[in-house]
């Protein structure tokens, strides 16, 4: 056996590493073994429950009478961050602070506020963070612009890594392997 086929961590179609782990689950399941025949069912059934669940956090306590005003507090909640979590918004956190949140958003729509002072009492309360989609500001505008910034110095990057590799190549050459080359 050659050591080529070890030499790179990639697994080409015709490599002897594909061949023996393709070779070993297909023998695996002709002895009968139905270990990984039961481990890829649950992990598919996993998968689908995943992708099939409703991730809404609201629990039946909060829900409001009238379906208009749910549907208005869903949608406010999943623009709203939880301060606690940081990463999911208030629709999406089991957080207490997050079903507080929730509670005062149905209990402003009750009284009868509309959304755009809905979200300014609760960015009052807790500065423009609350906001999954803050505005662009002075104090924001890092954070709207550094995706773009990062882009553009990866562009440049791989620019001037592509003409440095482009350079060293053509010096790698030495006139007997022009020559030969034909």
């Amino acid at each position: 056996m050659n050591g080529s086929s070890f030499r790179s961590s990639r697994w080409k179609p015709g490599s002897i590493a594909a061949y023996s782990t393709v070779a070993a689950l297909g023998s695996a399941f002709r002895r009968g073994e139905r270990v990984l025949v039961s481990i890829a069912l649950l992990l598919s059934f996993c998968f689908a429950a995943t992708c099939l669940s409703s991730a809404r956090a609201a629990e039946p306590d909060e829900i409001l009478d009238d379906p208009v005003l749910e549907a208005r507090a869903v949608e406010i909640s999943r623009n709203l961050r939880c301060v606690v979590c940081q990463s999911q918004s208030i629709d999406d956190s089991n957080a207490p602070l997050a079903k507080d949140m929730r509670l005062i958003v149905r209990e402003r729509l009750v009284a009868g506020d509309t959304d755009e002072e809905i979200y300014a009492y609760l960015v009052d309360r807790y500065g423009n963070y609350v906001l999954l989609k803050p505005p662009v500001q002075r104090n924001t505008f890092i954070l709207w612009a550094a995706p773009f910034f990062f882009l553009v110095a990866f562009g440049l990057g791989v620019g001037v890594y592509l003409i440095r590799m482009s350079k060293t190549a053509g010096d790698d050459l030495e006139p007997e392997d022009i020559d030969s080359l034909s």
